[in-house]
């Protein structure tokens, strides 16, 4: 098999895995509509309040979301020795991470990205806002599933991985969150907000080379 075959494959495996134990998936899109709809029980009931918060609302509670499965992504393959069966299929470590990336973003991020846009609405952003927002989301919980699955990788085999995933993760995609929701928030009020997206976009283009190579590292690091 040719290297686009053999990633194609274990992403394939890994979107077959979540479909069989949906578990992951449901619990972090029912914790994002939990999240997102308890939200306005604490800021009140005002309707610009709750307008002015979606934005950041929106992009924190999908921040959290995509962390919850962040810590199986290649805890079960460690424990149950297919991790080395995929390092030696011939692929570099670093694709064997990217396609990993690529299969938690089809099952945590894509199905985030369809649930905002109701927690949106409800949450009272305006309906102009909305591309705006998907605009961003896109990239940007494609930045979540690189870094991420990249955190995951070098923790993976530690004491305490769970505990310190969260740690290294959190810092490094707060940007991604900043420049996301500063977005919404400009098309909402009528400023430019394609410099937003445009700093979204560069961070997504400097991730994508970098996480894979790193999370590769790490790979073969744990399976050492």
């Amino acid at each position: 098999m040719n290297t686009g075959s053999l990633f194609a494959a274990i992403v394939a495996r890994d979107l077959r895995l979540a479909l069989r134990h949906g578990a992951d998936t449901l619990g972090s899109v029912l914790f994002f509509i939990l999240a997102a709809a308890l939200f306005p029980l604490a800021l009140g009931p005002s309707p610009e309040l709750l307008r002015r918060m979606a934005p950041g609302v929106i992009w924190v509670c999908a921040l959290l979301a995509a962390l919850l499965p962040l810590d199986r992504l290649f805890g079960s393959e460690l424990e149950d020795g297919s991790l080395d069966q995929l390092l030696l299929l011939g692929l570099p470590p670093s694709l064997v991470a990217l396609a990993k990336m690529v299969a938690h973003w089809l099952t945590t991020g894509l199905p985030l990205l369809v649930a905002a846009i109701p927690m949106a609405m409800m949450l009272g952003l305006p309906g102009a806002a909305l591309p705006i927002l998907m605009a961003g989301l896109i990239p940007g919980t494609l930045v979540l599933s690189l870094v991420g699955g990249m955190a995951a990788s070098i923790v993976l085999g530690a004491r305490r991985g769970g505990v310190l995933l969260p740690l290294l993760v959190l810092p490094l995609v707060t940007p991604a969150l900043i420049f996301g929701a500063a977005a919404v928030d400009s098309a909402r009020t009528g400023l430019a907000f394609a410099p937003d997206l445009e700093l979204l976009l560069a961070f997504l283009l400097g991730a994508l080379p970098l996480c894979p190579l790193a999370g590769g590292a790490g790979l073969r690091a744990a399976a050492e």
